[in-house]
């Protein structure tokens, strides 16, 4: 897997403590992108273990994303945000900090966010 996929997955982790729990759909689309970004055993147990400890806005690893990863990240982050029901103010709060935090600006990321939950209400409906 390629170190900015892990620090992706590293990015989510935040986003699925941010009310205060990590549910069992949050992991099931952890897991999901470490199929899909090919991990090995390895990497997914390094994860599995980095995500078994809450983690903060300030855990994510911003240095190891690249300007495209930060976007992807932040994508991801409203799509997971969805996966156990709407999503609660403490995501909401988090992952405008996120973007802030990856410097991505302000009229970009509510395009970005507003683009992106519209993609997960369509395909919530779907699953």
């Amino acid at each position: 897997m390629h170190e900015q996929n892990m620090a992706i997955l590293k990015g989510l982790v935040p986003v699925a403590w941010a009310d205060g729990r990590f549910a069992d759909e949050e992991q099931q689309v952890i897991e999901a992108l470490l199929d899909a970004f090919q991990a090995t055993p390895e990497e997914a147990e390094l994860l599995n273990s980095y995500a078994a400890t809450p983690r903060t806005v300030d855990d994510i690893p911003i240095s190891e994303l690249s300007f495209d990863d930060r976007r992807v990240l932040l994508q991801h982050a409203v799509f997971l945000s969805h996966v156990d029901g709407d999503p609660s103010e403490p995501e909401r709060v988090l992952i405008e900090q996120m973007a802030k935090l990856m410097r991505i600006p302000d009229d970009e990321a509510k395009q970005l966010l507003e683009a992106a939950n519209e993609r997960a209400k369509r395909y919530m409906n779907m699953l």
